[in-house]
C-alpha cells in the first residue's frame, strides 16, 4: 500500500492508469484503525488487479476537502484520474469493501 500525501496525490492517483482504491483514515478515527489490517490485507490481496493508497486525512485536510472526504473512513475508488466510487461511514465492513473493490478487477 502507497502512502500517498498532497505532494505526490496527483501522481500516484489521478495520474495512474487503471483502478486505484484509495483509503482516507484519520489516527482519531477508531473505525479507521480497526479497519487498517483488513484493508492492508486486501492490499496483499489483490495487489495485481488494483493500486491501493492510503491517506491520513490528519497532515492532509485540504486534499481530503479537495476529494469531497467528508466522513471517516472513507475508501475511494478512483480510475484514470476520476473518482468512480466510494464507500464511507462508520458502518463500513470489511466484506463490504471486498465487495466493491471485486467489481474493478481488470
Amino acid at each position: 500500500m502507497i502512502e500517498v500525501n498532497k505532494e505526490n496525490f496527483e501522481n500516484e492517483v489521478l495520474g495512474a492508469s487503471g483502478v486505484v482504491m484509495v483509503d482516507w483514515w484519520g489516527p482519531k478515527c477508531e473505525r479507521c484503525l480497526e479497519l487498517m489490517p483488513y484493508v492492508e490485507d486486501l492490499a496483499l490481496k489483490y495487489q495485481d488487479q488494483i493500486k491501493f493508497c492510503s491517506v491520513d486525512t490528519s497532515g492532509n485536510r485540504r486534499l481530503a476537502i479537495s476529494q469531497k472526504v467528508l466522513g471517516l473512513p472513507a475508501i475511494l475508488f478512483y480510475k484514470n484520474g476520476q473518482k468512480i466510487d466510494e464507500i464511507s461511514g462508520q458502518e463500513i465492513a470489511p466484506e463490504d469493501i471486498e465487495a466493491k473493490l471485486k467489481q474493478y478487477f481488470k
